[in-house]
């Protein structure tokens, strides 16, 4: 008996240690803006949602004011094909029309955004779903991108459709809605001129968000570790100088490019730092933030 009650001390004794251990970087982020973007593979289990609305939770409960931007790319293509309309990407982008436009508003601003609302107030906090069309959130300008033809050295710009970047955001609904300790769970839709939708990369509606909120932390959850060395290790700090060099060296390729791009963005613009971690790893967002040397990569100035 007595050997059982020293266990049960010494157990919530580590416990006690690592509540100490995290007080510190509860105070740093206390009052503090946390941009998370959710999305792809992390969402796509119900373990993953549940532990990603547990961190959300905690964070407001311990007075840090988190929002919550996300995706819906993998559950987009699933409706997509039930409804037998085709998608094609370039670089990484939906080409989106009128008919695929509707489905993207509908899957995320529908049943992804409320998933997430739901599983966060699950974990008691209060969080509420909107997209980047309520209050003029996101006002959004049509995004074209340069097809550069090797073979003739010719520049196209391809039309993606309804395919949009931020070009405003409006920080004022943000706002009203932390201050009536409310966390805000966005969907990337935007609006342009004459009422026209547009979809937008969440990882690009997550920047321009944090940005424009002057935000601590912009957390981009991925499928990945972070971002890999050469020797395939992964870099816990970078400078935005040394994202350049990874970009211009060729280090870096794929997917992880516009992600780095993004990040370096959003610090340019405003942030204090990005971070881009592996939001399949449950209580990823509680080790990034509360621990000394987190799971990510962080990228500051």
């Amino acid at each position: 008996m007595k050997n059982l009650e020293l266990k049960i001390s010494d157990k919530l004794n580590n416990k006690a240690e690592i509540l100490m251990e995290t007080l510190p970087f509860m105070r740093r982020y206390t009052n503090k803006v946390i941009v998370v973007k959710f999305g792809g593979h992390a969402m796509g289990k119900k373990e993953y949602i549940k532990s990603f609305a547990q961190d959300i939770s905690l964070l407001q409960q311990v007075g840090i004011l988190p929002i919550v931007v996300h995706g819906g790319g993998p559950q987009i293509g699933e409706m997509l094909k039930k409804l037998k309309i085709e998608s094609n990407f370039v670089d990484g982008l939906r080409i989106t029309d009128e008919a695929t436009i509707d489905v993207v508003e509908m899957v995320l601003c529908g049943v992804i955004n409320k998933n997430i609302v739901s599983a966060i107030s699950t974990e008691g906090a209060n969080a509420v779903g909107i997209s980047g069309k309520d209050g003029n959130l996101i006002s959004a300008k049509r995004l074209s991108i340069i097809d550069k033809n090797s073979d003739s050295n010719l520049e196209n710009i391809v039309d993606l459709g309804f395919v949009g970047e931020p070009k405003k955001i409006n920080t004022d609904i943000i706002q009203a809605l932390i201050n009536q300790k409310m966390i805000p769970v966005i969907a990337p839709i935007g609006i342009g001129e004459n009422n026209l939708t547009y979809n937008i990369n969440a990882d690009t509606a997550a920047g321009a968000i944090a940005s424009a909120m002057k935000a601590s932390r912009m957390m981009m959850l991925t499928d990945v570790e972070g971002v890999l060395d050469n020797k395939g290790k992964i870099i816990s700090e970078l400078s935005l100088k040394k994202c350049k060099e990874l970009l211009n060296k060729n280090i870096v390729y794929g997917g992880m490019i516009p992600k780095i791009k993004t990040c370096v963005k959003t610090v340019e613009n405003g942030a204090e730092a990005s971070v881009i971690m592996d939001g399949r790893r449950k209580h990823s967002i509680l080790i990034e933030l509360f621990t000394e040397n987190g799971i990510g990569t962080l990228i500051k100035k």
